[in-house]
Parts: structure tokens; C-alpha cells; sequence
């Protein structure tokens, strides 16, 4: 009941804040600042958004740029996490290894894009491949944090009690690196989002929101615009809150009652 209360509380909050940043905008759209082609109104971007998602073009565009974030994402996950894991127990890996996401994490995805066109070519590859390096290093980097950060009398205690390396492994270091992880698998999807959108304004030539976008801003067409940011920003925030938040609630709520087992 108490989770369903809290829940309850963060979605109002949350409707609150979306609802005024549409009436700020909403606002700007009335006020004339900027001319009514450049910046549509609220009713405008709706009936635009309206229209291409019964013709089945916005569906289809979202679905493009999700598969190349969800493969990109998976294939993030898939390197990022066994090599976070091996840095933190084994100081050769780490020493051999840091250095070099030292210097590769700053490097911002969408510079790679035109190098990453010249190699692989425009379409589906290379977005996937910028989304992959984008979302990398976060999971990388936090897993190898949440891993050291684990309590060493946690693994004493436990190897005191028999445990042996593959128990430790499962009982105690991911249990207690958990919740690093999940925070690095959740900037991992933002940016690879984020990296998508900007590789599809370049690497693609028909499909994905972030086509979409270019194409529009070259025929003045504001409205496809906005209504393509705000699918954008609705498949975001719906990842982001309802299914890595979930999955965050139920392992620290799991975590939560083992500690007390323990205790």
C-alpha cells in the first residue's frame, strides 16, 4: 500500500511538470515571439501527430529507431557488463583497460558519426554502432564502480561461512553492485537514445524519428518536427520511469529484504 501511495505520489508530480512545461510552451507558441511556422502550437504538433500515426509513417519511424536502440543497447550490455565486472576483480584487467576508457569515454558519439559513415557506410550499421559505443561506457564504468564499492566485510564475512568464489559472485557482489548497475544501464539507454536520434539525422536515408527531423527542418515543417521530439521524448520517458525505474524498485526492494534476513 505504502509503494502504491509513493507511486501514486511520483506520477502526479511527474504529470505536473510535463503539464507546465506545455503551458510554458504553449505560451511562448501565443505570445508571437517566434513566428506560428516556426513555432507551432500545442493543437498543431497534436492533429500533425494525429495524422501520421493513422497513416502509419510516425509508427513506422519509431519503430525503426527503436530496434537500432534496442540491438545497439543489447550489444552495449552484453560487452559492457562482463568487462565492468573483470576490471573491478582483477587489477591486471583494470590496469590494462582503464587507460583506455579513460580516454574514449569523453569522446562524444555523434563526432564518430562521419567517421563511422566513411567505414561502414550509411544505414543501419553504423546507427547501430554509434548507439552501441554511446552506451557502452556508462554501463562499463558504473559496473566496475558498484563492483569495488561492494562491502569487503561483506565478502569476508561470507567466505568465513564457506562461500565459494561462484556463491560470492551471486550472493554478495551482485546484490551489492546492483544498484550502480542499474544506474549505469539507465544513462546507458539515455545516451544511446540521445546517440541515435543524431546518427539518423546523418547515417540514414529514409527511416527513424531523427530522419524524420532532418528532413523536416529542410522544408520548413516545424510541426513533423515537434511531433517527431515528442515521440521522442514520450518512448524515452517511458523506458526510463516505467521500465528501469521498475526494475530498480524490485531489486532494491529484494535487496532490502535480504539485508534484513541477514540482520
Amino acid at each position: 500500500m505504502r509503494i502504491s501511495r509513493e507511486r501514486g505520489r511520483s506520477l502526479r508530480r511527474a504529470a505536473t511538470s510535463l503539464v507546465a512545461a506545455a503551458a510554458l510552451y504553449q505560451g511562448v507558441a501565443w505570445s508571437g515571439f517566434f513566428p506560428a511556422v516556426l513555432c507551432p502550437g500545442i493543437p498543431v504538433i497534436v492533429r500533425t501527430l494525429w495524422s501520421m500515426s493513422v497513416n502509419g509513417t510516425m509508427p513506422l519511424h519509431a519503430a525503426f529507431t527503436l530496434y537500432r536502440v534496442l540491438v545497439g543497447f543489447v550489444l552495449a550490455v552484453l560487452l559492457g557488463l562482463p568487462l565492468g565486472i573483470f576490471m573491478a576483480r582483477f587489477m591486471t584487467v583494470e590496469r590494462f583497460l582503464m587507460p583506455l576508457v579513460s580516454a574514449l569515454m569523453p569522446i562524444p558519439s555523434f563526432s564518430l558519426v562521419p567517421l563511422f559513415m566513411l567505414w561502414f557506410g550509411i544505414g543501419n550499421l553504423t546507427t547501430i554502432l554509434i548507439v552501441f559505443y554511446a552506451a557502452t561506457f556508462p554501463i562499463l564504468f558504473n559496473t566496475w564502480s558498484g563492483v569495488r564499492a561492494v562491502n569487503p566485510l561483506w565478502l569476508r564475512a561470507a567466505s568465513v561461512m564457506g562461500a565459494n568464489e561462484r556463491a560470492l559472485f551471486w550472493k554478495v557482489i551482485i546484490p551489492g553492485a546492483s544498484p550502480l548497475i542499474i544506474t549505469g544501464l539507465r544513462q546507458a539507454f539515455l545516451r544511446a537514445w540521445i546517440a541515435v536520434v543524431g546518427a539518423e539525422m546523418l547515417a540514414t536515408s529514409q527511416w527513424g524519428l531523427g530522419w524524420v527531423i532532418f528532413d523536416a527542418e529542410q522544408f520548413l515543417q516545424t510541426n513533423i518536427m515537434m511531433a517527431s521530439v515528442l515521440i521522442i521524448g514520450v518512448i524515452g520517458f517511458l523506458f526510463e520511469r516505467l521500465f528501469f525505474g521498475s526494475i530498480e524498485r524490485a531489486t532494491v526492494a529484494r535487496w532490502g529484504m535480504v539485508r534484513q534476513a541477514r540482520q
